[in-house]
């Protein structure tokens, strides 16, 4: 179960709260984001009513890139790379213990629905969080570059052994592999066995969409 300190963190994401006494970099951005602009609660709707927020918010963040000097000049090398999932580029770290993933965030409608996602597959899985390395222009499009661990899967996931794992934490699963925690009013998409893998008998959830809704 979930602790109360994750609870509260939880709850202070959907409100749109300042996080206080983090000081990791995804925390640091969710939160410069969050003092401008409100939680989106549309859910992928209105996407194109979104478009000039997520505009006005990439604006912010290369000013924030450029300030912090966070931009990448370059990606990672071709052969370091792995795959391309639905909005993530994925490479090999050089370190070989990481994988790099550069993201358009185009499954979300705004860039602080993109780190509130990030933000909260940090409070619920642990040991695969992300760490932010910076940020990328390709095609004149704002990319996001994250860390996480590189866990080798021992063997493919059971449907019903994540089923469990969630509804043990608070989310229901309502369609496919598409989960709802009524609690908090979140989301969690597309929880099928690739992106969730099995290490030493440990489900370790690798690749997250979480969004917020009203409730």
């Amino acid at each position: 179960m979930l602790s109360d300190a994750v609870r509260k963190k939880i709850e202070n994401i959907v409100r749109g709260i300042i996080i206080e006494g983090q000081t990791d970099t995804v925390t640091a951005i969710r939160n410069h984001l969050c003092s401008s602009f409100s939680t989106s609660k549309t859910v992928k709707r209105n996407f194109e009513g979104q478009l000039v927020i997520k505009e006005k918010q990439a604006s912010i963040l290369k000013e924030y890139a450029t300030s912090n000097q966070l931009y990448f000049q370059e990606l990672p090398p071709q052969d370091s790379f792995i795959a391309r999932g639905g909005e993530s580029m994925v490479y090999l770290d050089a370190d070989e213990r990481h994988v790099i993933k550069v993201n358009d965030g185009v499954y979300y409608a705004t860039w602080l629905e993109y780190f509130n996602s990030l933000v909260l597959h940090n409070c619920l899985f642990e040991d695969s969080p992300y760490t932010l390395m910076g940020f990328a222009n390709i095609d004149s499009a704002l990319h996001v570059v994250v860390k996480q661990p590189f866990i080798t899967a021992q063997g493919q996931a059971d449907l019903n052994d994540i089923r469990t794992f969630l509804n043990f934490n608070g989310f229901v699963n309502t369609k496919r592999q598409d989960y709802f925690n009524e609690e908090y009013g979140i989301i969690l998409e597309d929880m099928h066995d690739e992106n969730v893998i099995v290490n030493s008998d440990k489900l370790f959830f690798i690749d997250t969409v979480f969004f917020t809704v009203s409730v």
